[in-house]
């Protein structure tokens, strides 16, 4: 950039509104809201000063540049995600950092091209022909992703909650650490996260400026919780006076060399100005060699952001003023792949449920008569015009077993989460074998005459556990309601009732790399009040068993949820998909509403074993 020690000072010439091929503009005071004129060439090749010529080179796979004159720009490598002088790149298009990044691109597949950009190297060229996206398709796609964007900000905005709760000074000021988002297959970008880690650099807005249209500069990752990361201005090295907390996947996060490619203008910070005389300069040294975001990023989140169920297709899905049945709902909303029900004989629109379409609580119509579930048949005999049955494609899959050889039998002993108290694991009995490995439980001491309260588990499912479970990993165990030998001890309990334990090798022992550990921050659906996404932390983990606790609530209210559980979500989902947050409780508030969200919650402290009353049967009832 030209003259930056002192931008009062311009030449008539150098007050034309331009940038150079970096998108920079040669004066800082020059950008107006028609900055999207620039000048012709013979001017920028006039008023732009050449680099200096002790600048160190640039190496680039194995090949050593020189700088060029400062005409050059920026450009990165759409095989390997290498930073470099856009002169110093290989054939006329300027897309690639070298012959053999041009020619690995049309013969490597995509998977082997994000490897090469996570390692710093060309793959191999033992994979599949990569199939490129039309640009035209490319900028359809970002313009899908920006409007889709803007909607879902107009959500957020819409759904910021009283208090105005801010993820990024409640993490950093706690020194606390988000799960990463690679630890939630289910959510967007979850199994794409590799290309975001600390160090990548990103075009955002530049905040530290008075011009009245709206520019850009370059910013370093320095931290990262889940969706959300911390940046430092490119300039600024140890100077944290301008750190900020923005979505990677918002519309303002772009990868290095965007705004030149768009036509966008990249403006130095007030603050850092003065700095360098060159900030042209100062950026090639910096990024050549650095790491940013892949060139299609966008792309990426939009597509998955897309989910398959749509508004009026019709499930079964569990009953939730008994447990123990399904009915028909309908799709009414669908925001971040969480399903707003409706069930089927509800006019008003009020009778409605929420759970995520992967939910194990959902099911294709048809599902409960094929297993032998309990179902509660609609009044209305014919589907509403306009509503169809969902595919049963949709739906999450479960494993298949056999169930020939020696399997589950009734009145074989157990332990399972509650789903009625989600904190307690309790002493189970296994009330009927259903088809396709499914059980219907029942908690020993708490059971309804007429078996209302039983619940549905497949017999893979991570809630339910072998006899002996909560002992072996001293997991305090609820025992029945009414037993009177306290420390309850399983043998003893098996005799009295002459029972047998389930046994151990039908139970799921799978424990998967999940990547939680204890303390993570991360957003998690209330499955007493399923609605609502709170504010929350990992506290213990068994094997792939979390313990979630909703921060500034009693322990009390913390749930037993499987590592896979599509409830949990990272730090910054609900501001990505536009759903609301709920922050943590404060003090008063929780005094104040401590009585009323007990009701809600369908919880007791005294509950451990206590009989449900026949109110707890007409509950929102929650189960995996």
């Amino acid at each position: 950039m030209d003259n930056t020690r002192d931008v009062t000072e311009h030449s008539p010439r150098s007050e034309r509104k331009r940038r150079d091929s970096f998108g920079m503009f040669d004066g800082y005071d020059s950008c107006s809201e028609d900055t999207s004129s620039s000048s012709t060439s013979d001017e920028s090749e006039d008023e732009v000063t050449s680099l200096p010529a002790s600048l160190p080179l640039i190496k680039t796979n194995g090949q050593v540049y020189t700088y060029p004159d400062g005409k050059s720009g920026m450009a990165t490598c759409e095989m390997c995600g290498m930073v470099g002088v856009r002169d110093a790149f290989y054939s006329k298009t300027k897309r690639f950092c070298s012959v053999s990044c041009s020619r690995s691109y049309s013969s490597n597949s995509k998977k082997a091209s994000i490897l090469a950009r996570l390692q710093g190297k060309p793959p191999t060229k033992k994979a599949k022909v990569l199939q490129k996206q039309p640009l035209v398709a490319k900028l359809a796609a970002y313009a899908q992703y920006q409007a889709s964007l803007q909607q879902n900000q107009t959500k957020s905005k819409a759904a910021v909650t009283v208090e105005g709760f801010d993820w990024g000074h409640y993490v950093w000021s706690n020194k606390f650490i988000g799960a990463p988002v690679s630890c939630f297959k289910h959510v967007p970008m979850g199994t794409h996260w590799g290309d975001v880690a600390e160090g990548v650099r990103v075009e955002v807005p530049n905040t530290d400026c008075n011009l009245p249209t709206k520019v850009f500069w370059i910013a370093g990752i320095i931290k990262l919780a889940g969706y959300k990361v911390l940046l430092r201005y490119e300039g600024f090295d140890n100077d944290s006076s301008l750190d900020f907390w923005c979505n990677v996947c918002g519309s303002d996060v772009h990868p290095v060399g965007w705004c030149a490619t768009s036509g966008k203008p990249l403006v130095t910070p007030r603050t850092i100005q003065h700095k360098y005389a060159n900030w042209k300069a100062f950026l090639v040294k910096r990024l050549t060699g650095a790491k940013t975001l892949p060139p299609d990023f966008c792309s990426q989140v939009v597509e998955s952001m897309q989910y398959p169920f749509k508004t009026a297709m019709r499930v079964e899905v569990v009953d939730k003023t008994h447990l123990c049945r399904t009915r028909i709902a309908v799709v009414e909303s669908i925001v971040g792949g969480r399903l707003r029900l409706i069930y089927e004989e509800c006019e008003d629109g009020t009778d409605d449920f929420w759970c995520h379409m992967l939910s194990p609580l959902i099911h294709p119509t048809g599902w409960s008569r094929s297993i032998g579930h309990r179902f509660k048949r609609s009044d209305g005999s014919k589907k509403q015009e306009g509503h169809c049955d969902a595919s049963a494609q949709l739906f999450a899959k479960v494993r298949d077993v056999d169930q020939s050889g020696e399997w589950f039998q009734e009145a074989m002993k157990l332990e399972a989460i509650d789903p009625l108290n989600l904190s307690a694991i309790c002493v189970a009995t296994v009330r009927k074998v259903l088809a396709e490995g499914y059980l219907m439980i029942g908690i020993d001491g708490s059971e309804a005459a007429d078996g209302s309260d039983w619940f549905c588990y497949h017999s893979t499912s991570p809630s339910i556990f072998p006899v002996g479970f909560c002992e072996i990993n001293k997991i305090e165990l609820t025992p029945p309601r009414g037993y009177s030998k306290i420390p309850f001890k399983w043998f003893d309990y098996l005799r009295e009732t002459g029972s047998v334990a389930a046994p151990v090798k039908l139970f799921n022992k799978e424990v998967p790399n999940h990547g939680f550990r204890v303390g993570m921050k991360l957003e998690a659906v209330d499955l007493m009040e399923p609605r609502l996404v709170c504010v929350a932390t990992v506290t213990r983990i068994v094997h792939r068993l979390l313990r979630i606790h909703f921060d500034g609530w009693e322990d009390e209210y913390d749930q037993w949820v499987d590592c896979e559980s599509p409830d949990l979500y990272p730090v910054g989902w609900c501001e990505l998909t536009g759903y609301q947050l709920q922050p943590p409780a404060s003090q008063s508030s929780r005094e104040n509403q401590t009585s009323v969200m007990k009701k809600k919650k369908a919880k007791s402290s005294q509950y451990k074993g206590h009989k449900k009353t026949s109110s707890s049967k007409h509950r929102d009832i929650i189960i995996w």
